[in-house]
């Protein structure tokens, strides 16, 4: 028997199209390489939590760790198989509500990861029996340490506004696909971008993510309990989307094959975010799973190895059956009684964890027969396309309409407008059963702006109000400075140390298309460095110009000051006059990017590259860190104003260390960054906890 000592692990799962042989080529997730006996014999990654865990430690040192989850846990397991008690809502049952975020890039409802309600439905309906035991199910079994945790999964009933729900949020990000394999991709992509956009109150609701991964190998990742400070924009579990749902109880869905098709990825990542640890978490030797009812098990099972017993020194074959081994979705159907102990315990005292207990956003509110929501769809252009041709009409825009009403949807009227400007009408007619949603372009929509939405009718009348208007803003960027041209010309003047100066001229793409420097030094005086160049330039472009210094005071020596413009015919495109910097140490590159276009169209949205600078974590209590992508140069300032406009941060931006800002002094709140390099801007919003 396995003595009963808490150890802290965390876990992710993944996965690839099955292989006709076994693939144990090097992967690596959250920049981390996986240990080939965590790789399936079919080339899956199944589960590597301690990978997601080190990413959050080390953007978040308070983070509770191993020993202090032990201390903490430890006394409540105790207690709880001394006297057990679920001490839960009804009759010793915990109900947890769940909203599912189906993330998708504006495929068609039921195409791709846009997974339909029935495939969600299903995974839900899954983990109820699993973590039910429930007699007549795949989930029941007749182990005599095999438990009821009496946990019950149920989708939300009520959003975050009060208003009826399905429990699925469907939100296109106009992204394919998803990156994890380094920790940038999961800090700019995941954990900064998806979740903070798209969670619900994680101690209201259990969030679940289904998402289209860049790569088949991943399966799924939790976040595990913590009872120290950490981010709870990112709380919850992450799965790809072939592997969310069961083909048994839903044959119709998006399944990558048949080894990980019962929704088993769920319930196993589902027990991660409630406290449990693998059962061969430590080896033979190990203080394995704190479980003294699960036999010690050395490596992870793949398949379903029955009569398996790999610690040979220890009593009892593998617990093959075990949700929290690696075998496939078939032949997992046990959480022990100790298993149990620790998810209860967690429920108990956990942040973001007791509260769901006590949440009711499981039950449903009071509907009506007619009820109709509008959601606004964003709408997905390529920024790069965009520079490379002419757009001069903004897309028409899309809008959701959900039926949330009890009878059919058979007619409704949308009232809209463009930034608060004439009001257009218009009608639909169709039939949406309740929860289900149709899409409708809007015919007069193809200038940018906020767009304006309401509805005025459903089947009639509208018999709740709370749920017809939205607002979304489109192609809100600052105007680029631009020229109807295609021939430019550049000047650049320096101080007397040409040797510190170089630039270049790049397309939205990054592609260098012209380039200058090092210069020769003079004695004393200013001196110029191109006079008059000429640059042919490809019509409807995006350019950026970076004029680099490389000892840290631009283009002043103290005395004289240097310059640069950009021209086409009479018209200025760039002006730089003043690129000064101080307080730099010696030796410190500095640069000054300035942005312009041949393309009327176009805005400081239109660039890719400054579209994609984020910040995270967010929210923060003490740190946040602006990520620039590469192909932008670290030079500009910062400004951080809170939510009555007041300026209350002001920061140079020069290096690489100037990206992480500390706002332990502010108070807590909503704030805004605005983010300036070069002469392009970008508002970011952030909470300080």
């Amino acid at each position: 028997m396995k003595k009963i000592t808490l150890v802290l692990t965390f876990l992710i799962c993944f996965s690839t199209i099955a292989l006709a042989q076994i693939d144990k080529k090097e992967k690596t997730v959250f920049g981390k390489k996986i240990n080939p006996e965590f790789i399936s014999p079919s080339g899956y990654i199944r589960c590597a939590t301690d990978e997601y865990e080190e990413f959050l430690q080390s953007n978040n040192p308070k983070r509770t760790t191993r020993a202090q989850f032990d201390a903490m846990i430890a006394p409540y397991v105790q207690q709880y198989l001394n006297t057990p008690s679920n001490a839960s809502q009804s009759g010793n049952i915990i109900y947890i509500p769940v909203v599912v975020h189906v993330i998708h890039n504006g495929d068609a409802y039921g195409v791709n990861e846009n997974i339909t309600d029935e495939q969600v439905q299903s995974q839900i309906t899954v983990m109820t029996q699993d973590y039910r035991r429930m007699f007549g199910t795949p989930g029941y079994n007749t182990n005599t340490v095999g438990a009821d945790v009496q946990i019950e999964f149920v989708l939300a009933k009520v959003d975050p506004n009060g208003n009826p729900t399905n429990g699925i949020n469907r939100v296109n990000l106009c992204k394919e696909n998803y990156n994890v394999g380094s920790f940038t991709a999961i800090q700019a992509e995941i954990d900064t971008n998806v979740k903070p956009q798209t969670i619900w109150d994680p101690t209201q609701y259990m969030n679940m993510w289904s998402i289209n991964w860049d790569g088949a190998d991943l399966l799924g990742y939790a976040q595990f309990p913590s009872n120290g400070t950490s981010t709870a924009n990112t709380d919850g579990v992450v799965s790809g989307y072939t592997f969310f749902g069961s083909r048994s109880i839903y044959p119709g869905g998006n399944y990558a094959d048949f080894t990980y098709d019962k929704g088993r990825t769920m319930t196993h990542e589902v027990g991660h975010f409630l406290g449990l640890y693998h059962t061969f978490q430590g080896g033979c030797t190990g203080a394995g799973d704190n479980c003294n009812d699960t036999p010690a098990v050395s490596v992870p099972n793949y398949g379903c190895p029955v009569g398996t017993n790999s610690c040979t020194a220890s009593a009892g074959n593998d617990m093959i059956e075990n949700y929290m081994d690696y075998t496939d979705d078939s032949c997992m159907n046990i959480f022990t009684a100790n298993q149990k102990a620790i998810v209860v315990s967690v429920m108990n005292t956990f942040p973001r964890r007791s509260t769901l207990k006590t949440s009711t956003k499981d039950v449903a509110i009071p509907l009506f027969a007619n009820d109709a929501e509008v959601k606004i769809e964003n709408i997905c252009v390529s920024s790069t396309a965009s520079c490379a041709t002419p757009n001069p009409i903004a897309p028409v825009k899309k809008v959701l309409l959900y039926n949330r009403g009890t009878a059919n949807l058979t007619s409704a009227t949308l009232s809209y407008n463009m930034n608060g400007g004439t009001a257009y009408s218009q009608n639909w007619t169709g039939n949406l059963a309740p929860n289900k949603y149709a899409v409708v372009i809007l015919t007069n929509t193809t200038v940018n702006g906020t767009l304006n939405v309401s509805i005025t009718a459903a089947n009639g009348t509208d018999q709740r109000a709370s749920n017809n208007t939205a607002t979304k803003t489109f192609g809100a960027g600052s105007t680029l400075s631009y020229a109807n041209a295609t021939s430019f010309t550049f000047n650049l003047v320096g101080d007397s140390y040409g040797s510190e100066i170089s630039w270049t001229l790049k397309n939205a793409s990054g592609t260098t298309l012209y380039s200058g420097g090092p210069y020769t030094d003079i004695a004393s005086g200013t001196q110029v460095l191109v006079n008059n160049q000429s640059w042919t330039l490809p019509a409807n472009g995006c350019y950026f110009l970076t004029v680099n210094d490389s000892f840290g005071d631009g283009l002043y020596n103290g005395v004289v000051q240097g310059y640069y413009t950009v021209t086409a015919g009479t018209t200025t495109v760039v002006n730089v006059p003043d690129f000064v910097e101080s307080g730099n140490p010696d030796g410190t590159v500095i640069s000054r990017i300035s942005y312009f276009t041949n393309n009327a169209a176009l805005s400081n949205d239109s660039f890719s590259l400054i579209e994609d600078v984020t910040l995270y974590p967010n929210p923060s209590r003490d740190f946040f860190t602006i990520y620039v992508p590469q192909g932008i140069e670290r030079s500009g300032k910062m400004e951080v104003y809170n939510s009555l406009g007041q300026k209350v941060v002001t920061q140079k931006i020069s290096s690489e260390a100037d990206l992480s800002v500390n706002v332990s002094s502010l108070s807590n709140g909503v704030y805004f960054l605005n983010l300036n390099i070069g002469e392009a801007s970008k508002t970011l919003r952030f909470i300080k906890e």
